[in-house]
């Protein structure tokens, strides 16, 4: 389980940064260098299939997952064998392991390849390399990547850059730019940037534009836009809101944005294996409140099978403003990989 994301990372002006953050920033130099050295040192391997990465440049919470399921859905659609990869986060096996949504659950396999394997073929292992080449064996012409930007085994025939267009305030995708443990990045923005082919903006169904100033960092890149829009409305009446991610208040708030009468709300830490007593807490607070319990779909499939009848989970979707052209510029990538083979 990851620790609870600090909110004091997201403020990019550095008058407001705690103590901590300039106590932590000669860790932050050192994984900056190490991450560097793997990335320079490392041949990456053609595994014999496109591989489009879906990463970003922070530590979580810029909504991977919900692009790498629509970059699942735009391909299959259009007849292309595309099927997922992930490490695997939280689960125990090493694979290369094909996940099966009836058989494994997320201490197998993690959350996130659970969700992607609604969706199309996915797979599961600690070796990219492995993985890759299974999924390529398999038959899948094209593989998508969550999580692989700063991963360098595999060949990329794109990379993408998710980032969270959710800005208010002094809040900021980025922070002030400080590498991790000192702020939310993996790497230095312009490194990160370096090796990426297009960025994705994922913003809230609500937001009437995206900030142009957080544009305008991304250069000569190309930009797409998508939105996480309710694949559902929320469920009715008054409800008691939970969710174990990177980022819970944007939860919180996509519920509420949404119609939803949220009475109360429980952040818990990324990928939290919910605890009997935990679940009891929330359910006896929802009882005194007289409402239902209104989860994730991400933290809903780590919830002990005896629970899910007691617990809604509310889907989202990420849905491209130009999905003609977002498809295109895959196609075209993926188009001159095969040709050049």
């Amino acid at each position: 389980m990851k620790p609870s994301t600090p909110r004091w990372w997201y403020r990019r002006d550095r008058g407001h940064a705690p103590v901590a953050r300039f106590l932590l920033q000669p860790l932050s130099w050192i994984w900056a260098a190490v991450t560097a050295r793997r990335i320079a040192r490392t041949t990456p391997v053609d595994p014999g299939a496109a591989v489009i990465s879906v990463g970003n440049l922070t530590v979580g919470g810029s909504g991977k997952t919900p692009v790498a399921r629509e970059i699942l859905r735009l391909l299959r659609a259009r007849g292309v064998e595309t099927q997922a990869l992930s490490r695997g986060y939280g689960g125990w096996l090493e694979g290369p392991t094909r996940v099966d949504p009836t058989v494994h659950s997320a201490a197998d396999v993690g959350d996130e390849p659970l969700l992607l394997a609604r969706d199309a073929p996915a797979w599961v292992a600690r070796d990219r390399v492995a993985g890759a080449r299974a999924a390529a064996a398999s038959g899948a012409q094209v593989l998508v990547l969550d999580d692989g930007h700063q991963n360098p085994a595999l060949k990329k025939t794109i990379s993408l850059i998710v980032v969270d267009g959710e800005t208010r305030g002094d809040e900021w995708p980025f922070g002030d730019g400080s590498v991790f443990p000192a702020g939310p990045m993996r790497e230095p923005l312009q490194a990160g940037l370096a090796r990426a082919d297009a960025v994705v903006i994922l913003a809230p169904a609500d937001a009437d534009r995206i900030d142009g100033d957080l544009v305008a960092l991304f250069g000569t890149l190309p930009v797409f836009v998508a939105r996480l829009v309710p694949a559902e409305a929320p469920p009715d009446g008054p409800q008691l809101g939970f969710a174990g991610i990177a980022k819970p208040w944007k939860v919180e708030r996509a519920l509420t944005a949404a119609g939803c009468d949220l009475v109360d709300f429980a952040p818990f830490p990324d990928h939290a294996a919910f605890r009997q007593e935990d679940l009891r807490f929330l359910a006896d607070r929802a009882e005194t409140l007289g409402a239902g319990l209104v989860t994730t779909e991400k933290d809903w499939v780590r919830l002990p099978p005896e629970w899910r009848d007691r617990v809604r989970a509310w889907p989202v979707a990420a849905r491209f403003e130009d999905e003609a052209g977002f498809a295109a510029f895959l196609s075209e990538r993926i188009a001159a990989y095969s040709s050049s083979r």
